[in-house]
């Protein structure tokens, strides 16, 4: 149960059209908050914790061991992971954003998602998402606000 709360922090779920003469593979990306290499059985059979459906998924498509992140916090990692970008490119210079925080992928920016519709896919993000959403308050309505936390705005 521990590993499923983790897993849904935030996954990139694609999938191709069928096309007959060059069908495209499927391609899910799953970034786990707190996740540690040797915490899932198929990377680490001597570990504690049973994870037989990342197992299954690991035995039916490919691992990829050796991948760096440029930050230790959420939302800097997941600007880069869905811009390609270096993630201390965008405005947010420290730390996290909050709930009410303004969007942190510039307009016209292009991500990963549209990269890959561009290709024929269809693309979901599912889980956190932890880049802003420009939401609009109503009048008259009390919110707290999260701004960008230990924000420093370039």
């Amino acid at each position: 149960m521990i590993l499923c709360a983790s897993l849904v922090c935030v996954a990139l779920l694609t999938t191709s059209t069928t096309n007959a003469a060059a069908p495209k593979p499927n391609i899910v990306y799953v970034l786990c908050d707190d996740l540690g290499y040797g915490d899932l059985h198929c990377l680490n059979p001597k570990g504690k914790i049973a994870t037989p459906h990342a197992d299954k998924l690991a035995s039916q498509g490919m691992i990829f061991t050796d991948a760096h992140s440029s930050s230790s916090v959420c939302s800097p990692t997941r600007y880069g992971v869905m811009t390609g970008r270096y993630n201390w490119r965008s405005r947010l210079q420290t730390g996290v954003l909050g709930g009410l925080s303004p969007r942190l992928i510039e307009p016209g920016r292009l991500t990963v998602p549209a990269l890959l519709k561009k290709g024929g896919y269809y693309t979901a993000c599912v889980g956190k998402w932890h880049l802003g959403m420009d939401w609009v308050k109503k009048e008259g309505k009390d919110v707290s606000e999260l701004l960008l936390r230990h924000q420093r705005l370039a």
